[in-house]
């Protein structure tokens, strides 16, 4: 899809993506747009993203700011005694890969989605939020058709979805898990976004439904306190920024992990001359491998326990450090994740890259609100020192690293992903498909990829049979083929926007993306 356009938005919902042309439609900036596609996936999207998650935006404004307003989930300011929590263990089956989290009130971090977009709109944004929000209201109100994708995933998570007698009402109304061509409806939620589009944030983080949350929390067994919420913030963060090969990659910092892993294995790959390799070819996919396998190895030796560190993401990215990654790269050379992305780009120099999340969701539903509260607390990837292990009081680390790439200063490509820890390799693959193989958006976002983890090879369906069978991979790397391709591989929304103004998007079909043009 491909015109001279006003704005451009690729989504994980038609109707996350049409919330956002429609502020375009109304005057807004691309801002506008993120803020109402963000509220509408809390509806659209709600069994991936929820207004008690957390998440990130990039933003880049027309008078050249760069800013990450981070919004992620952060950790309880006390812990109580395991016995006394509410945390159990479910599994997810991707149909080639398994997956444990664990769920209940003691799974729930501070959240802080629903300040994010607050704190956005009022930061960036145009129009008076009560438009913004207004798509993301009937939607809750009148309801949503279940597509395929999201019967998928509610299928997925059905444990989750009937693992407690509200989310049982929103999921199963009628004793049965809602399926292709069943409406959702969240009244409640519409009800509880009109108050709060009218009266701010304050309801959720100090009035009468924070007090509704930490009731159940005190009593039923989870860690959050009225003085979590009421003293939770956004923070404003510098983007990392990184070259290759002439274009400037913004990404989200430290102390989330996926922006730095990224960087690391783009300067792996920025050492080598790509242009003598085809796409798809046994050593096209044998170096993606190594660049994956090292940039974990690099991962574990000095960057997870000091990633809180001031200055983590220049030592890490530091000459010295890549350079011996990349001796060692030379040498060898010569899953789920509850997780939404929404890519923005407006014809005034605006962009915003957004990527939001639930985690699985803990299956507790704030009374009377319609709002499913994260489970950051367990999620294995954002806990790698094991559960119950946290720090008080600490943003916690995510995988999630919304991108943007620059060319001459302008944004040139807007991209990010859902996935777990498969993000920071889908995002990667993106990219080099854009700048190393000057693929087509769509193209770039629906070819076939691949992720490394735990001396596993994942493959999608797609790469030649002939190549797969040639590759040399180390004797101990166990070969996993899929059948199809899988939203386990991310889901990379992306918009790019070429010299003449002209905009393409790409939608991830691996996770129901969709591309909107005004």
């Amino acid at each position: 899809m491909s015109q001279k356009t006003h704005g451009a938005i690729a989504a994980g919902h038609q109707n996350t993506a049409l919330a956002g042309i429609e502020m375009f439609h109304l005057g807004g900036n691309a801002f506008d747009a993120a803020v109402a596609a963000m509220l509408a996936s809390f509806v659209a999207e709600s069994i991936l993203t929820s207004a008690a998650g957390g998440g990130f935006l990039l933003a880049h404004t027309q008078n050249q700011q760069n800013i990450l307003f981070d919004f992620f989930t952060q950790t309880p300011r006390q812990k109580r005694p395991h016995q006394e929590i509410d945390f159990y263990p479910v599994e997810l089956n991707f149909g080639g890969a398994v997956q444990t989290f664990n769920i209940g009130l003691g799974s729930m971090a501070v959240p802080g989605n629903l300040l994010g977009v607050f704190h956005v709109h009022q930061r960036l944004g145009r129009l008076p939020f009560q438009v913004v929000a207004s798509p993301a209201i009937h939607y809750a109100k009148t309801g949503i058709r279940v597509n395929e994708f999201q019967a998928y995933c509610l299928q997925l998570l059905k444990a989750i979805c009937l693992a407690s007698p509200a989310a049982r009402e929103i999921y199963a109304p009628d004793g049965k898990l809602l399926n292709v061509g069943d409406t959702l409806i969240l009244k409640d939620f519409a009800a509880t976004l009109t108050e709060l589009a009218e009266n701010g944030s304050g309801e959720f983080y100090s009035g009468e439904i924070a007090h509704r949350l930490v009731k159940d929390c005190q009593e039923k067994g989870g860690h959050l306190t009225l003085e979590d919420l009421t003293t939770y913030r956004v923070i404003e963060r510098q983007p990392l920024t990184i070259n290759y090969r002439g274009h400037t990659l913004l990404t989200n910092p430290p102390p989330s992990s996926g922006g730095c892993l990224i960087a690391f294995a783009l300067n792996l790959l920025s050492n080598i001359d790509l242009t003598r390799i085809d796409y798809g070819s046994s050593e096209h996919l044998q170096l993606l491998a190594q660049v994956m396998g090292l940039t974990n190895k690099a991962r574990l030796d000095g960057y997870d326990n000091y990633i809180y560190q001031s200055d983590i993401a220049e030592t890490f990215l530091s000459s010295a450090h890549v350079t011996t990654y990349e001796q060692e790269l030379k040498r060898i050379v010569n899953k789920w994740g509850s997780t939404t992305h929404i890519s923005v780009m407006d014809n005034e120099g605006n962009a915003a890259s957004v990527t939001t999340s639930t985690g699985e969701g803990s299956s507790y539903i704030i009374p009377g609100t319609g709002m499913m509260v994260n489970n950051m607390l367990g999620e294995d990837d954002l806990n790698p020192q094991g559960f119950h292990q946290w720090a008080e009081n600490r943003r916690i680390s995510s995988m999630m690293s919304p991108a943007m790439v620059l060319k001459d200063g302008q944004p040139e490509i807007v991209l990010g992903s859902g996935g777990s820890n498969r993000i920071r390799t889908a995002i990667l693959q993106v990219i080099s498909n854009l700048i190393d193989f000057q693929m087509p958006v769509a193209l770039a976002v629906q070819s076939p990829r691949c992720h490394w983890e735990n001396n596993q090879f994942n493959l999608e369906p797609g790469f030649s049979e002939e190549e797969v069978s040639n590759l040399m991979l180390p004797t101990d790397t166990q070969l996993v083929l899929w059948k199809q391709k899988n939203m386990f591989f991310g889901g990379v929304h992306t918009v790019k926007k070429d010299y003449l103004g002209v905009m393409e998007g790409g939608g991830d079909p691996r996770r129901s993306g969709v591309v909107a043009i005004a």
